[in-house]
């Protein structure tokens, strides 16, 4: 059974990720007329109030991707994602780029690869997720002036690729839809493959409350 709080990803006509919504906000774009197409597998299948005029059940069936109507041109070049840690870690997959070793969030920190106080910036391709050992070791410097190796390369997520570390849990046909999307040269893909198929659902279905 899908539990109720699996979300669907919402993407424009083009097929451009957009968001993920929950199921009730898939519902009012389905009454709202506001679906252009639905794609993936089956997720919910809501069942409304009875017709007074018909007697009929209304029902909606909610599938894993669900396109809008519109475009949305901003998305497609020149994007900056905003920067936050949640979304930092989960780039780097929870790992220290200096030991190599992985944490729990409360145990990381967001690190300057060159420091604040030497000009460096707070943007994606300057940061990266240290443990709070490794940063308190490197504190004011870079990773050479420290004698530290930096592990990875840090790289700003396209919107796409966001959209995917946004994601709680990921279905597999939602991953195969985000993964089209992503550069062929990202750091992604290869974790993507080691880890595909572990957070699939299938083709289920769940009744949900009436709306």
């Amino acid at each position: 059974m899908v539990p109720l709080q699996q979300q669907v990803l919402r993407t424009d006509a083009s097929g451009m990720p957009l968001e993920w919504i929950d199921y009730q906000q898939a519902v009012r774009l389905y009454h709202g007329g506001q679906v252009a197409y639905t794609c993936g597998s089956l997720l919910y299948r809501v069942r409304g109030g009875i017709s007074a005029r018909t007697g009929c059940r209304s029902v909606v069936e909610v599938n894993s991707i669900v396109a809008t109507h519109g475009t949305n041109r901003a998305l497609h070049k020149g994007y900056v994602p905003p920067l936050n840690n949640g979304t930092l870690f989960r780039r780097d997959a929870h790992m220290c780029l200096y030991c190599g070793s992985h944490f729990p969030a409360h145990d990381l920190s967001r690190d300057h690869v060159t420091p604040l106080s030497q000009q460096g910036e707070d943007s994606w391709t300057n940061v990266v997720t240290a443990c709070k050992r490794c940063n308190n070791h490197k504190a004011g410097r870079t990773p050479e002036q420290a004698g530290m190796q930096l592990l990875a390369i840090p790289f700003r997520p396209t919107h796409a690729e966001y959209v995917y570390l946004k994601g709680r849990r990921v279905l597999a046909d939602q991953m195969d839809f985000l993964q089209a999307h992503f550069p062929r040269s990202s750091p992604l893909r290869d974790r993507l493959r080691q880890s595909r198929g572990s957070a699939d659902y299938g083709n289920t279905e769940q009744s949900a409350p009436s709306l």
